[in-house]
């Protein structure tokens, strides 16, 4: 049985953003969508309850909570396939559990507790930083989130990582009917080793040929698969976490790569990944590898 995209809601208004986000993303791959609310969401965001069971208010919340994502969600496409739980557990640890039998997983920016949409909720970052499959964080403006570019993003990082991530890149621009821009950033270190002196014109080429390489080999390995979808390659001058987010600005998904190593328990990103996911003006895809 094909793995459903699992969305998770808390009941803000950036949870109701990634919901209808992911309703759309179901639709487009033919996917089963479930809903998961984890009860202990508003402790984990910082508001804790009294201490002892649950108070049945808190149940009751959760419980309205799932059945008004649920109506919404079948609202947005009645054709979709939806199951809609909660989870007794607290956000981060129910979401992560339900990436290990999920396609894709998608969260909203912040939760009910962070105090503005543009800083990301601490729920959010720990999923996309350590889920076993795809997640996605939805912000970004209305253009951004509606996908009316027509233009996904791939940051094209870690040779390694980089043909799941052209490979997801290429399905969402596929479904979408959009420009594929995958983009390879590179910078001429300020001081070289004096064994490798060079004229600093060559130096600027030697690295602008380098990222140029690293580029084809990757587009090269993946779009075979989908002929039909347009591919920009580019490779650009300047540190990758601020162009991947300028470059944002005019996208319908960003969509980055992470390495996986299952024996380290803390977040697993680095300083672009962390950047675009606080700082990116689209929604933002992390693709894992291992």
């Amino acid at each position: 049985m094909e793995l459903p995209l699992v969305v998770g809601v808390d009941g803000s208004d950036a949870s109701s953003k990634a919901l209808d986000w992911a309703v759309d993303e179901a639709a487009r791959h033919g996917l089963r969508l479930r809903i998961v609310h984890a009860s202990l969401w508003q402790r984990y965001e910082g508001s804790v309850p009294p201490s002892g069971d649950e108070p049945p208010e808190e149940r009751l919340l959760a419980e309205r909570i799932v059945a008004a994502a649920e109506q919404r969600a079948r609202s947005r496409d009645p054709r979709l396939g939806i199951h809609a739980v909660v989870a007794p557990d607290d956000a981060a640890s129910a979401l992560l559990a339900e990436a290990r039998t999920a396609r894709l997983m998608v969260t909203g920016s912040s939760g009910r507790g962070t105090v503005r949409e543009l800083l990301l909720g601490s729920v959010s970052l720990s999923v996309a930083a350590r889920a076993h499959c795809p997640a996605v964080v939805v912000r970004g403006g209305e253009r951004n989130v509606h996908g009316l570019y027509r233009r996904v993003v791939v940051g094209l990082g870690d040779p390694a990582e980089s043909a799941a991530t052209v490979d997801f890149g290429l399905r969402e621009a596929a479904v979408r009917q959009a420009e594929l821009q995958v983009v390879r950033c590179w910078r001429c270190p300020a001081e070289l080793p004096v064994e490798h002196m060079v004229a600093p014109g060559e130096a600027a080429r030697a690295h602008e040929r380098e990222a140029a390489e690293a580029l084809t080999r990757a587009v090269g390995r993946a779009q075979h698969d989908f002929p039909q979808v347009s591919v920009l390659p580019q490779t650009i001058e300047g540190p990758a976490h601020k162009v991947l987010v300028q470059l944002s600005a005019d996208a319908d998904l960003l969509v980055l790569g992470a390495s996986r190593r299952h024996e380290h328990p803390g977040l697993q990103i680095g300083r672009i990944v962390h950047h675009a996911l606080h700082s990116a003006r689209c929604p933002v895809a992390v693709v894992p590898h291992t």
